[in-house]
């Protein structure tokens, strides 16, 4: 299999988004550490990091995920309940919980509480280790077995609707500028 016909099926496409993904989880580690090294929080990065956590990460790549892709790995026989999907979903929601929490954390920053750094470097760190790990499963494991089991028509099918489901907004920003967000903030705090 050519790298090119890697990306025509839809977990090409997920993985591809994991990787902008994982950049901006990095992004987000370095930003924590340097506040926890006390060169400064950044109010204004960490929050653009939430706010694509939540915009790309949850609403577009785990819309795909959720609506489209587990639906159909689990028609074609693999299990949600005691699963893989099971497991994705039950770390979808965790993910989300630790995205609120950053959340919360930055308003009661804004809000001059004390104890909003820890609160949020304490969320970030768990977000990123959950997200790390829940990337490289789905990336070596669910996907695999799902290019498995899909036929190239439910293959087809699925890029289609993804495409469809990629034109919409999120959080009011298309996909295309959610990706030049991660990568402004890659640039603005690299490794």
């Amino acid at each position: 299999m050519t790298q090119e016909s890697l990306f025509d099926k839809p977990t090409g496409t997920l993985r591809e988004e994991h990787q902008v993904i994982l950049r901006v989880i990095n992004v987000l580690g370095r930003l924590v550490e340097r506040s926890e090294q006390g060169r400064g929080f950044e109010r204004n990065a960490l929050g653009e990091c939430v706010e694509f956590f939540r915009s790309f990460a949850d609403a577009c790549h785990h819309a795909k995920e959720e609506d489209l892709l587990f639906p159909l790995l689990q028609a074609r026989g693999i299990p949600r309940d005691g699963g893989p999907i099971g497991v994705m979903l039950s770390e979808h929601q965790l993910a989300r919980g630790f995205t609120k929490d950053m959340a919360g954390a930055l308003e009661a920053y804004d809000r001059e509480e004390s104890n909003a750094r820890d609160r949020f470097h304490s969320a970030a760190r768990d977000y990123r280790e959950l997200l790390t790990h829940h990337i490289s499963k789905e990336d070596q494991i669910l996907f695999t077995m799902g290019d498995q089991v899909m036929s190239e028509e439910d293959q087809s099918s699925l890029c289609k609707q993804f495409c469809g489901l990629c034109s919409k907004q999120f959080g009011g920003r298309t996909r295309e500028e959610l990706e030049r967000m991660a990568d402004t903030l890659e640039a603005n705090w690299p490794a």
